[in-house]
């Protein structure tokens, strides 16, 4: 089984696999749908609670998984000819300034649950992890990606519970915050990525779906999205925040009723896990 060259200081030819920028694309999109659902959620907008909402929260790890997934299968085309060390620390470079940004953001507009380990801490710090697999067999990194996978399960320890540590993903503790994106499991995916593209390389290089170009102004605009992703990524919930909030200026929504709040309360207490249940049921008992 072939094994990826070593890493070479000078710019090397690329493989862009337009297809690949589509895919990054929908991932966008979908994206989209649950942000401002989720702000939707978050003005009083709708009566659903998308946070806690079981099936929007299996709706945002499919996206944050196809993701890192892409994450990946980027990594492993761009250095299939070894690593160019200027562009790939540039591009880090931009994405970990990205997500300081967004912990520096989130932090002020919401301090109790600023995000401190997202999405984008993940994609700068799994391209770091990743680098060393670039080099074993594709049937190694397999390995590695279920062993990321079990791991949360595996591994418990009262000190992994310490919140400077909530990064890694062994916490058992409730962790409060908008997007979280632990090292463990979600470093699976970037793993099962590279072996996706690994395995599927030698088969696309003069296939069609390399070849392939968006004809279509829709596909040609959702793969420049794909292929600008950190930009979009960081406008678009200013973006669907401020529209949101200039509707409710021009048409504000009637007040929450006790009930609602109530209810909603109730679905976020559950869905931080069992140390909160103990007082939700004691403020269940309360209000019946």
């Amino acid at each position: 089984m072939s094994v990826v060259p070593p890493f070479a200081a000078a710019p090397s030819p690329r493989l862009r696999l337009e297809v690949v920028d589509l895919a990054r694309g929908l991932a966008l999109l979908a994206m989209f749908v649950f942000h401002f659902a989720y702000d939707l959620s978050y003005f009083g907008v709708i009566e659903t609670h998308v946070p806690s909402d079981p099936g929007w929260r299996w709706f945002a790890r499919l996206i944050a998984g196809s993701f890192l997934t892409l994450v990946g299968i980027s990594l492993v085309l761009a250095t299939r000819n070894g690593l160019n060390r200027h562009a790939f620390l540039k591009r880090l470079a931009m994405v970990a300034g990205a997500a300081t940004l967004v912990t520096l953001a989130t932090f002020f507009a919401m301090p109790r649950s600023f995000i401190f380990f997202g999405i984008l801490h993940h994609v700068a710090l799994g391209s770091v992890l990743a680098l060393p697999f670039l080099r074993l067999p594709a049937g190694a990194v397999a390995v590695a990606a279920v062993v990321a996978f079990a791991l949360p399960v595996l591994v418990a320890h009262p000190l992994l519970d310490a919140p400077w540590l909530a990064w890694l993903g062994f916490s058992r503790a409730p962790i409060v915050t908008a997007d979280f994106v632990p090292i463990f499991p979600w470093f699976g995916c970037v793993l099962s990525g590279m072996v996706l593209a690994r395995l599927a390389l030698p088969r696309l290089i003069g296939s069609r779906l390399a070849a392939w170009r968006p004809a279509s102004l829709p596909a040609r605009i959702v793969a420049w999205g794909g292929r600008h992703s950190l930009l979009v990524y960081l406008v678009h919930q200013p973006v669907f925040i401020g529209a949101l909030m200039l509707a409710l200026q021009l048409s504000p929504s009637p007040p929450a009723s006790q009930e609602r709040g109530f209810m909603l309360s109730c679905q976020s207490s559950c869905a931080a896990g069992p140390a909160r249940r103990g007082s939700l049921r004691a403020a269940l008992r309360l209000h019946g």
